[in-house]
């Protein structure tokens, strides 16, 4: 399979709501917007990839199963601005004994949002090539 280009799709309870929040709180950048002016969806860029928010869904989303992964500068800052935004915090950051710090919140559906912070002395962040 030769990949392209991908996206993750969400489609959300209340569209108007979550392309608020991902645009807003999360603070996003809007890669298009389609589709009627009344229910436009968005794509957003996420790091290398991107996210749709788009549609309309009866159904919960956010199931256990569903996370979204997102590395960031600093979690502990960004946790603090995204619940100061009414964002809904699920977990404050912590270091998890694999050496990340990691903080979680959630989508007004509930989708369970990552936000990882990879420190210093971390192994990711060293040249692991023997010279």
């Amino acid at each position: 399979m030769d990949v392209l280009s991908s996206r993750v799709l969400i489609h959300p309870r209340d569209p108007v709501r979550s392309r608020s929040f991902y645009r807003d709180v999360l603070g996003l950048a809007v890669h298009r917007e389609f589709g009627p002016p009344d229910a436009p969806g968005t794509v957003f860029f996420l790091g290398n990839g991107l996210l749709e928010v788009s549609g309309h869904s009866e159904e919960p989303s956010g199931t256990p199963s569903t996370a979204l992964w997102l590395q960031v500068r600093d979690a502990r800052a960004e946790y603090a601005r995204i619940t100061a935004l009414g964002g809904r915090g699920i977990r404050p950051p912590q270091k998890e004994f694999w050496g990340l710090v990691e903080a979680w919140i959630a989508d007004p559906d509930g989708v369970r949002i990552v936000l990882v912070e990879v420190p210093a002395d971390h192994p990711l962040r060293k040249d692991q090539r023997e010279f």
